[in-house]
């Protein structure tokens, strides 16, 4: 079914010595995976490698077959280009941290509208704000909710956090729980906004404690979790 829809792409691998595999999530059919083919080499070819760095948003057509299929490109254009990202190591270290966790984590070939435009509006912000020392946690905290484990704050005066069950509680009653200033910094983070993540102060050392935590509350919520390789490059860029 020829499919034209936004998108925002995750992840590119050179295969071969002209082509990419690329993986996009879509507006219009969750997460799609499609073949480039010698991209890379041509010059005069319709598409151009840097259409797809991480996490620029496209304007996609595309015929596409069904779930698991490898799919082809008949159009592509970007939209809603970046105007700072790619020219602030910040930022950029950034994105590369959140398009990986991304790959990690969304894999789901059907739609998801409030997913798609939560990733369409978050990374706009993070282009056009100059604040973003706390973006990357904000936003953790609200992907949760659309992967379908955002910590439940009913409870959220108890001291306690459990990262396994993702509830507060009274006293720890095992291993993933914690207290101190991560829960105190979890409920600070909850339900907050971008615009309002400039007022919470952290020194490097306390944020990343809380992302090494979120980091850890992902693992234990997503199969087959892994730290992403960027993550170091994101704490040195902080420090």
């Amino acid at each position: 079914m020829l499919v034209k829809t936004e998108a925002i792409v995750i992840s590119s691998l050179k295969y071969g010595e002209a082509d990419l595999i690329v993986k996009i999530y879509t507006l219009a059919d969750g997460l799609k995976t499609y073949m480039l083919k010698g991209v890379l080499k041509s010059k005069k070819g319709k598409f151009k490698a840097s259409m797809f760095q991480a996490l620029s948003q496209l304007e996609i057509v595309s015929n596409h077959r069904g779930a698991g299929k490898m799919e082809y490109l008949k159009e592509a254009k970007v939209i809603n280009a970046y105007q700072s990202i790619h020219f602030n190591p910040v930022k950029m270290a950034m994105l590369m941290f959140l398009a990986e966790m991304l790959k990690i984590t969304v894999r789901e070939e059907e739609p998801n509208p409030p997913l798609f435009h939560f990733l369409q509006a978050s990374f706009a912000y993070l282009d056009a704000e100059d604040k973003i020392a706390n973006f990357h946690l904000v936003f953790l905290l609200h992907l949760t909710r659309y992967l379908g484990f955002q910590p439940d704050s009913q409870h959220e005066d108890l001291p306690v956090f459990n990262l396994l069950d993702g509830v507060f509680q009274e006293v720890p009653s095992s291993d993933y729980c914690i207290e101190g200033k991560n829960v105190e910094l979890l409920k600070s983070l909850l339900g907050i906004d971008f615009d309002e993540m400039q007022h919470i102060k952290l020194n490097q050392v306390n944020r990343n404690d809380f992302l090494n935590m979120l980091l850890l509350y992902f693992e234990l919520h997503v199969e087959s979790f892994h730290e992403p390789r960027s993550l170091q490059v994101l704490k040195e860029i902080f420090g």
